[in-house]
């Protein structure tokens, strides 16, 4: 499944995050837990939302941290309402896989949103993504919490959309390949297999 038949969908399910119906708590815990291994510094620095949406439920978090927060989609519909309900945040129209941002970040989020990029090209956006922290600079993303690599479609808010993901051995191999340490990791929502990991590049 091609990544411009996910920004579709999303287009098409872009009001499912606004009509009142979804969980504006759903990783925020999760978001607390990884800002707090950032520990305090002196100088300002930069967040990535990574398939940000149209939420804008993370950005006060960010900011109480005081990162310049910065967000990226591939929905055109998505960023039109994200940039809507918060204009003082630069959202990008781009797909993550190869969008090159201007700088790195101290705080990447990729909450629900890198496990729809092909298989194939999973490891190399982990590295990515890795690679744009900050020294001490942390990731936290979700996954697919499996024994193994795997990939399918699933219809269950409406449109056909692909999911896949490196499978446990898998990220925690990138992890250490990207020369990051691994803080935490959990099945948040349990029984699903949900996963939220959180990495930190060295100091």
């Amino acid at each position: 499944m091609q990544h411009s038949a996910i920004a579709s969908a999303y287009d098409t399910l872009a009001p499912n995050w606004q009509d009142g119906h979804f969980n504006a708590s759903d990783g925020i815990n999760q978001h607390k837990r990884a800002l707090g291994f950032l520990g305090t510094h002196s100088t300002p620095g930069a967040a990535l939302n990574v398939g940000c949406g149209c939420s804008t439920r993370f950005n006060a978090l960010l900011r109480d941290c005081g990162l310049e927060v910065e967000g990226v989609d591939i929905s055109d519909r998505m960023v039109a309402l994200a940039r809507e309900a918060d204009p003082t945040v630069q959202v990008h129209r781009a797909d993550i896989c190869t969008w090159q941002p201007h700088r790195t970040y101290r705080f990447i989020t990729a909450w629900d949103s890198i496990w729809h990029v092909q298989l194939a090209e999973q490891r190399a956006l982990m590295l990515k993504l890795m690679g744009l922290l900050d020294p001490g600079g942390v990731l936290l993303f979700s996954a697919g919490g499996l024994d193994g690599p795997s990939e399918h479609t699933d219809s269950a808010m409406g449109p056909t959309i692909y999911y896949s993901t490196l499978g446990i051995p898998g990220l925690l191999q990138v992890i250490q390949e990207a020369g990051c340490a691994l803080r935490h990791l959990e099945f948040d929502q349990w029984p699903q297999p949900h996963l939220a990991v959180i990495a930190q590049r060295a100091a």
